[in-house]
Parts: structure tokens; sequence; C-alpha cells
């Protein structure tokens, strides 16, 4: 049986450094500074995340800040202009906060950060209260698992629930996280599926082959080499 994805709840920092939509503008920055980060969310209530205050939204105050844009202007930056005379963080705010929940893979919160062009997610559970949040470094650290834990997972969930016959003449290596199968199988159309199986192994750089068909071992070349 294959293993279950990882899921955001797995690599997300669960300390999380948040303002309320009261936060004077001062805080704000204040907060930033002293986490080191570049956004906040913002929150309401009990915890339920209703925005994110990020430094781009901080900056109209300081670029509006020698000079009242015209009205042209205004127009065209009417989002800017707004922020540059807000105070709180609930004026500051970009609402609503695109979030992700906790029991989310990892693949659906790089799409998600991917689309929208964003660095970070708050996670939040079913009522949209925060529960911590996940960085584009943590979607990565499924890439730290060892060669070892990989080539594990590939010979047990794959290589064995696959083939119902002993899988002794098929072997399993992985080096700096790209996995190499190599000697024989009983039909080498079944290579694809294989491929796709290990790429969908989290922690997988890659995939190649060095195999034969068990069958036709003696009469044709191995089939070697990346399969995409």
């Amino acid at each position: 049986m294959l293993n279950t994805p990882h899921i955001v709840r797995d690599v997300m920092t669960k300390t999380v450094a948040a303002v309320d939509r009261g936060a004077r503008f001062k805080e704000v920055v204040e907060t930033m500074e002293g986490w080191k980060v570049s956004a906040l969310p913002v929150l309401a209530g009990e915890g339920r995340v209703v925005g994110v205050v990020s430094e781009a939204d901080l900056l109209p105050k300081e670029e509006f800040r020698e000079s009242e844009p015209g009205r042209l202007e205004q127009l065209r930056q009417t989002d800017d202009v707004r922020r540059a005379e807000a105070v709180t963080a609930g004026e500051l705010m970009t609402s609503p906060a695109l979030t992700v929940r906790a029991d989310a893979t990892l693949s659906q919160a790089a799409r998600m950060m991917a689309q929208e062009s964003v660095k970070r997610l708050p996670v939040v559970d079913g009522h949209g209260v925060l529960q911590g949040i996940v960085s584009r470094a943590d979607l990565l650290k499924v890439f730290l698992r060892s060669d070892e834990d990989l080539a594990e997972e590939v010979r047990r969930d794959i290589v064995g629930a696959l083939f119902a016959a002993p899988t002794k003449d098929l072997r399993v290596a992985v080096a700096d996280g790209v996995v190499t199968l190599s000697g024989q199988v009983r039909d080498t159309s079944l290579i694809p599926v294989i491929a796709r199986l290990v790429r969908s192994v989290e922690g997988v750089v890659d995939v190649e082959f060095d195999v034969t068909g068990a069958a036709s071992a003696r009469a044709q070349p191995p089939v070697a080499g990346r399969q995409r």
C-alpha cells in the first residue's frame, strides 16, 4: 500500500506572528521587524484569519509621503492611495486572505502558491482559525529525506506492490534523490507506470532505468536511460 502523501500539517511552522485588525501601522512594522517576516496574518475574533498585511501594503505610506497624487493617478492607484492613508492592519490588509487547510497535500499548497504568486500561506482549520503558516521553503523539506528512506519506500510500496512475483532481479538504488531501477522486469511496457509511481514518492528528484524484459533478456539490448 502506498504511503499517504505528506500534508501541510507535516511541514508547517506552528508558531506564527500575527496581528489583530486594530493593530496600528507602527505596531505592524515593529512586528515584522521583530519576527523577520515580510507578511503577517490579520486576525479577528477567536483567531480567525481575515486578511494578510505585507510589506507591499505598507510601502504606499512612504511612496506618497512627499506629494499628494493627482486625480488621474488616484484613479489608477486607488488601492495604493487608500493604503497610504491607512493607519491600522484592518485598513492595510489584503482581504479575504488566501489560506490553506492543514490537511491539504503539499502539491495542493505548492500549486496555490504558484498560481497566486505568493511565498507563504496562513494555515487554517475548518472555521478559518489560524493553525500555522507554510512557506515555499517548508514545501521543499520533503527533499531532505535520505536516499535510504526513499529506496526503502520504492522497494516496499511500488516494486513490491506492483509485482506479485519475487522481484530480486529488479534492483533499486538512490543517489542524491535520483532513483535508478536496474535488472529485469516481466514486461517493459510497465516502465512508464513504474516511472510515474516513483516520481509520486515525495522527495524523489528523478527516476532512471537500466532494465530488460525477463522473457527476452538474451535477445534484446537493455532499455536504458530516463523515462519521461
